[in-house]
């Protein structure tokens, strides 16, 4: 590994042979929490390889013992892995329950940003906490969408080596090439606001230059690639339907396959060319072939292992986890940092300043101008700055919450 490092190589191997599923009722236990502490290390170690190429250990760990709950930690963990094949090939009938599971993340996606428009990150002065505790929620959601996504794109690069169940699946049960389209039209990873353009780049929204807004976002990319991957290859052209419908929903993709397009893709001038070819043909009836389609394991066994439990286990969880004692919510109230460390010590480890700098998508931004920033406030290490005029002109705003934590710091 890295210079940079988090596990030494025997504890990664030792962390993922410990790695185990949870029955519902002991959703939020001592080792439910344990086994978070554990992924989230992973999936930062992993991060970590990825970005200093020192090699892929957590990867090959995963494929070695076949273990590849906690939704935003794992989806990002397999974000990472699934960039190589042999994740996808080791899985083998498992990709049944993921290819579901991102299909579901990606249809609330677009039914969310039809009806509603993309999250907020803005909190608001007159916000409830029950409020903004939505709207971290609603984000979060959004996050791990757009992380099913680039799952889903990796999934198709293998598509000609997957069996015939998960090609049925993708193809007839899901009909994803429609459901990308729907996503490319909608773009729920930008928008408009005050006349500028923003995209969601690096878990934040970012305002675009005129000279940047021609150019391919890495979510447009991972769209139009599993397009490509999923019209083009020769064993999903011979199973997908090319029903009306598709038809219709497929055509409109010639509007998008512009030439500053095809300049930064050109491998999609091959769809271009078989979208031509499409509009000339004539759409088939559905097929009526005998297709012995495989249940997915995992969503399977979930119901029928607690089949007529839901309500039992809903009221140990409200009773165990979601009632916290006195003194829980006394440690929840104080600054954060300071009760998340003394509940979980071993986290500060998991948390360490310069690992979290490291694995972060980009350099922090400056608090008043949003220019990437070098320097941090001294007094509370929480605000970021490009310069001394900026933070200046900051302190306005900044000088009440910093003098607050600063005070809080020296109180412990």
């Amino acid at each position: 590994m890295g210079d940079l490092e988090l596990l030494l190589p025997g504890e990664a191997d030792v962390l993922v042979r410990g790695l185990r599923s949870f029955p519902l009722l002991e959703m939020g236990s001592g080792g439910w929490n344990q086994q978070h502490e554990n992924v989230e290390k992973l999936n930062m170690q992993a991060i970590l390889d990825a970005t200093t190429s020192q090699g892929e250990p957590i990867q090959e760990l995963l494929v070695t013992h076949g273990k590849v709950h906690h939704e935003a930690s794992i989806i990002n963990l397999l974000e990472t892995v699934f960039f190589h094949k042999e994740v996808c090939e080791s899985a083998e009938d498992t990709v049944l329950d993921l290819i579901d599971y991102c299909h579901r993340k990606l249809t609330l996606l677009v039914a969310r940003t039809s009806h509603g428009g993309p999250p907020e990150e803005e909190e608001s002065q007159h916000s409830t906490p029950m409020q903004e505790l939505q709207k971290q929620a609603e984000l979060m959601e959004f996050e791990i969408a757009l992380k099913a996504l680039s799952v889903l794109r990796y999934i198709t690069d293998c598509v000609d080596s997957l069996s015939l169940s998960i090609l049925n699946r993708m193809l007839s049960t899901h009909n994803l090439p429609c459901l990308l389209v729907e996503l490319l039209e909608h773009s729920p990873w930008s928008k408009r606001k005050g006349g500028k353009l923003q995209r969601f780049e690096g878990g934040c929204w970012q305002t675009v230059g005129p000279s940047e807004q021609q150019k391919l976002s890495k979510l447009d990319g991972q769209v139009w690639i599993a397009l490509y991957n999923l019209l083009l290859s020769h064993e999903a052209r011979a199973r997908y339907c090319l029903t009306s419908f598709a038809k219709e929903q497929l055509l409109k993709l010639r509007a998008f396959l512009t030439d500053t397009l095809l300049d930064q893709l050109p491998n999609l001038a091959d769809l271009q060319g078989f979208l031509a070819h499409l509009a000339l043909t004539e759409t088939q009836p559905p097929k009526k072939d005998l297709v012995l389609e495989q249940i997915p394991e995992i969503w399977e066994r979930l119901e029928r292992e607690n089949r007529g439990k839901w309500q039992a286990i809903a009221k140990h969880q409200l009773q165990h986890v979601f009632s916290p004692s006195e003194q829980d919510l006394r440690l929840q109230a104080r600054r954060p940092s300071q009760a998340f460390l003394t509940t979980f010590p071993r986290w500060a480890e998991t948390y360490r300043l310069d690992v979290l700098e490291a694995v972060a998508p980009e350099r922090p931004r400056c608090a008043y101008c949003s220019a990437e920033a070098s320097k941090r406030c001294s007094r509370c290490q929480n605000e970021w700055y490009c310069c001394r005029e900026c933070q200046v002109k900051h302190w306005e705003k900044h000088g009440k919450a910093c003098v607050l934590v600063a005070q809080g710091d020296r109180a412990k």
